[in-house]
């Protein structure tokens, strides 16, 4: 056997997870054959159900062949406990569910001090600082880390995913803290505010092309003080590009606005900071995010700590991670103290968006499809990176059953009035256990435990682990 040909027979790959590498042999993993692929078509051809469905899908979408109807109907009542908000938002097509969620709870705060029906705050202006926040962390940790190869674990987490629209609560919380808020129509949307996917795929672009001069820099001899004042000119030219797609944030403004019973009201020369504090005004040290992800690396009854993309450079996140039982507990006692809560799941398991559905029970997908199983444990779809939290929401209701049991949870969503009940959703319990992994809670419903917990010193989790 040729060295050419043994090269060709042998693949090298780099497993992220352990550092080490690995030899796969090509020569021993075993092809399909045409035996097996002729029994595989007999049993196709074979099976009515099969050619059916195949049939079926030649004209229709998956998802509404699958959907049982009189299923979730069962859903479709009302709610035991329920808070009133003050109307439905549209992020439109923008990953920033996370930040409408947060703000949409800290609107009814607003609202109530405003003593008027309707307000929203201004997503585009905060969004603009995320993004900046987010280029500033990313290169922050490219000169950090300037040093290490790029096949190290922190390499290839910053250069194999990049950072997105995506975040969490406390990550709002911090741009809160250092940019305060304004009323939307200060800063309104613009269209690449709300279809924010190219830009994105730019902005990614143009920080690897950064991280690729830093760590020239790096390599060349320049010191610390160097790579920051060359960080500098690159995030000033982000700043000037994120004016131009999104429009320059204002520094102060006159706040003027009708109450409820039409009173005038005239507020001028508001930094955005003193409009929170005069308007909003909460302490939001005091909620904590609550999480149940009962993973391989991480336990159930621990206190865990995290830095990744999505933060602001200097600031980590902080989760309890507790049982979905715990977990539930805590948002049913938010709830019927009329607090919303916000809270991640996995909105692309067994949804209808039009429908205003989330219930495993009212797909048919498993039986549509011949009977394919991808049914696993809450840890091992994690593990497995079958599921996770892609969308974030808040809790506005919950109906107890004859016994006081949760058995289905209204949302309030922020896919415009269009799709669902004009906007809110229902979520079943069973979805509930099996899809929602974190919430967002007032430290005063935790009990006695798990608030020691919090005095503990977190466990640290890689940027790559969490």
């Amino acid at each position: 056997m040729s060295p050419l040909h043994i090269f060709v027979q042998k693949c090298r790959l780099f497993d992220i997870m352990n550092g080490k590498y690995i030899q796969i042999r090509r020569h021993v993993l075993k092809e399909l054959t045409f035996e097996q692929l002729n029994r595989f078509r007999e049993g196709f051809e074979s099976d009515p159900h099969a050619r059916a469905a195949n049939a079926a899908m030649a004209k229709t979408e998956l998802a509404d062949l699958a959907y049982l109807p009189m299923k979730a109907a069962r859903l479709m009542g009302d709610f035991t406990v329920e808070v009133k908000t003050k109307g439905i938002t549209a992020q439109e097509k923008s990953g920033r569910c996370w930040m409408f969620a947060a703000m949409n709870i800290l609107r009814e705060v607003a609202a109530e001090k405003l003593g008027v029906e309707q307000f929203e705050f201004s997503e585009n202006y905060l969004a603009f600082y995320d993004k900046l926040e987010k280029t500033n962390n990313f290169l922050e940790m490219i000169i950090e880390s300037a040093g290490e190869k790029l096949d190290s674990h922190i390499m290839e987490h910053l250069l194999n995913f990049g950072f997105g629209d995506g975040g969490y609560w406390e990550q709002a919380v911090g741009l809160i803290r250092k940019y305060g808020l304004v009323p939307k129509y200060v800063m309104p949307e613009s269209y690449q505010s709300s279809h924010t996917d190219k830009f994105m795929t730019l902005l990614n672009n143009t920080v690897r092309r950064y991280a690729a001069e830093l760590r020239n820099m790096k390599a060349e001899g320049s010191d610390r003080d160097a790579l920051e004042e060359a960080k500098e000119q690159m995030m000033a030219a982000v700043y000037k590009a994120e004016c131009i797609v999104f429009g320059e944030p204002v520094n102060n403004f006159d706040f003027e606005y009708r109450d409820k019973d039409g009173g005038y009201h005239a507020d001028y020369g508001l930094t955005p900071g003193e409009f929170y504090d005069k308007y909003v005004g909460e302490d939001l040290d005091r909620f904590v995010t609550v999480m149940n992800a009962p993973t391989e690396k991480m336990e159930t009854g621990k206190y865990y700590v995290f830095h990744n993309m999505c933060c602001q450079a200097g600031m980590d996140l902080h989760a309890l991670n507790l049982t979905a039982e715990e977990m539930e507990e805590l948002a049913l006692a938010q709830l019927k103290d009329g607090v919303p809560v916000w809270f991640g799941c996995d909105s692309g398991a067994f949804g209808d968006r039009k429908a205003g559905v989330w219930d495993p029970d009212s797909f048919a997908y498993s039986e549509l499809l011949g009977g394919l199983d991808w049914n696993m444990e809450k840890k091992e779809r994690l593990d497995y990176k079958q599921s996770g939290a892609t969308h974030a929401m808040i809790l506005v209701g919950v109906n107890l059953d004859r016994d006081g049991c949760p058995d289905r949870w209204k949302i309030e969503n922020s896919w415009g009035k269009e799709v669902g009940r004009e906007g809110y959703f229902v979520a079943s319990e069973k979805y509930f256990r099996e899809y929602v992994y974190e919430v967002i809670i007032d430290r005063k419903y935790l009990d006695d435990e798990q608030r020691a917990l919090l005095e503990t010193e977190p466990i640290r989790l890689e940027p790559w682990e969490a």
